[in-house]
């Protein structure tokens, strides 16, 4: 496991969420060295269209981006990859403004291994990597004007009362003449989203199941992956994608570094992530709450994706 995923922070949290109902898991533990492997894999899947709606965005509007921004930093949380991000890295040099790229990442093999490939892609930019998890960042480096990246509809992975605390923190950050960009999947049909995120291959499953055996290793937990099916389901209600596991017989599991014993009924559900979908209403709303204000909101050509640039209000 990587050391970025360990501690009494994530230890407590996992605690609280297996306390919760329904029990879930806190999705940092699907992005172990494994699941981070499997999660490029579902990038590249093509039921799952997300990084090639935002990629034919910021293909189109990065020039753009860069010319609004004038950014000397470009930071970047939950960088994976950062695949999407070299149209940024692109534009921002052409302009000749950016001196420095901070990705940030949980996984500490996925960051070095991106740290290194944009380093030796573009020379003239410093790279300098953050190992952690990005809602418990302290103050962000870097010099002004900084812009701030959570691509890929990451931010949809977030419950709305850490969306809202994630966007007032970024909004604390920003000082004059910077921004943030986000990528936001969209509302759409229940069954595309669906297939997204069950795909034939079982890539989604195995990453899914990815969670269980990483919280087996670490705390000797004893999910057996025999007793769950897989089981996303569209909330209309909540309007995002679950994306848990079914309990299909009655059991008990043990998790002896939590001090936790757990029950589960047949047909219970252990939710292991939640992807929203957004409005540009909605979002609107949230940035407000957040002391956030949208200057561009620009969407893929069949309006499933849209990328925002957001800057502080006042």
């Amino acid at each position: 496991m990587p050391e970025s995923l360990t501690g009494p922070d994530l230890y407590e949290e996992t605690r609280r969420s297996l306390d919760r109902e329904p029990k879930e898991l806190s999705p940092v533990w699907l992005y172990d060295e494994r699941g981070s492997r499997l999660y490029e894999e579902i990038t590249r899947l093509p039921v799952y269209y997300l990084p090639r709606a935002e990629a034919e965005i910021l293909r189109s509007h990065s020039a753009e981006i860069a010319r609004r921004t004038e950014a000397r930093t470009l930071l970047e949380l939950g960088s994976g990859k950062a695949r999407n991000t070299r149209f940024l890295l692109d534009a921002l040099e052409e302009r000749g403004t950016l001196e420095r790229f901070a990705p940030v990442d949980v996984s500490a093999e996925m960051l070095r291994a991106t740290a290194g490939a944009i380093a030796a892609a573009y020379p003239r930019i410093a790279v300098e990597e953050i190992i952690g998890d990005f809602e418990r960042l302290g103050a962000l480096p870097g010099r002004s004007p900084r812009l701030i990246a959570l691509l890929g509809s990451t931010i949809g992975n977030l419950y709305p009362e850490r969306r809202a605390e994630l966007l007032a923190s970024l909004a604390g950050e920003l000082g004059d003449h910077e921004a943030l960009l986000l990528g936001l999947d969209l509302v759409k049909d229940a069954a595309r989203l669906e297939a997204a995120y069950d795909d034939d291959t079982g890539v989604t499953e195995a990453f899914a199941r990815n969670a269980l055996t990483a919280v087996n290793r670490e705390l000797d937990a004893t999910f057996d992956q025999r007793r769950f099916v897989y089981e996303p389901r569209w909330d209309p209600e909540h309007e995002w994608m679950d994306i848990a596991l079914r309990a299909v017989e009655e059991h008990a599991v043990s998790v002896p570094r939590l001090g936790l014993e757990l029950g589960f009924a047949r047909g219970e559900h252990l939710r292991v992530e939640i992807s929203a979908k957004f409005r540009r209403e909605d979002f609107e709303a949230e940035l407000e709450r957040a002391g956030l204000g949208i200057a561009y909101w620009w969407t893929d050509s069949a309006r499933d994706f849209a990328v925002v640039l957001a800057r502080p209000e006042g």
